[in-house]
């Protein structure tokens, strides 16, 4: 039963629509009737320029470490892992918002840095490299969301099928990004302090 708690409670608190909620209190709007219509961190880039980016990015990692948190304390790394999963999942599918929210790459990350803080500085720079190289993040995430398992893989089984899982989800939330990456229409990344 604690198990089946802590899944729901992780669930609950990756739902929390952080982006939606500071965009409205900086005066930035509904981040839902903005750009891709996520209320993640790159379309609060869009909406607000990177400070609102980087306030909502910081957000949503302090929720899902928070769940991993909870679920290392219910059962260990690898449930911390899953309970982090959980967090993601609620993200991408939050119940508030109609199952319609962000893409779960800062989850991700907040997930990596409570798993392993050498797995986040890893994929961190990975991300920061082809991001800033490219100016495509929905590239500099394809690659974590491969990279992260292996070295999930490298801890244990349970938290590499987690981080499996957790990559799988994100690619799924990026099949449009994939689509237009391949056909030369992904929007780059325009850097700005604030709008």
């Amino acid at each position: 039963m604690l198990y089946i708690i802590g899944i729901f409670v992780a669930y609950i608190l990756g739902s929390i629509p952080c982006g939606l909620i500071v965009s409205r209190i900086l005066g930035y709007g509904d981040l839902r009737k903005i750009g891709s219509g996520n209320t993640g961190a790159t379309n609060a880039l869009r909406a607000g320029g990177l400070r609102l980016a980087i306030l909502v990015w910081v957000l949503d990692m302090i929720k899902a470490i928070v769940a991993v948190l909870i679920g290392n304390w219910i059962g260990g790394g690898a449930f911390g892992a899953w309970c982090g999963f959980a967090a993601m999942f609620g993200h991408c599918f939050p119940v508030w918002l109609r199952f319609h929210g962000g893409k779960g790459v800062s989850c991700l990350f907040g997930i990596l840095l409570a798993v392993n803080p050498l797995m986040f500085v890893i994929c961190g720079i990975e991300w920061l490299v082809v991001a800033l190289g490219f100016r495509y993040s929905s590239l500099g995430a394809l690659v974590v969301f491969c990279l992260a398992p292996v070295l999930g893989f490298g801890i244990s089984t349970g938290i590499g099928f987690a981080f499996l899982a957790m990559g799988l989800l994100c690619l799924y939330r990026h099949l449009e990004n994939v689509g237009r990456l391949v056909g030369g229409t992904e929007s780059k990344i325009t850097w700005r302090w604030k709008k």
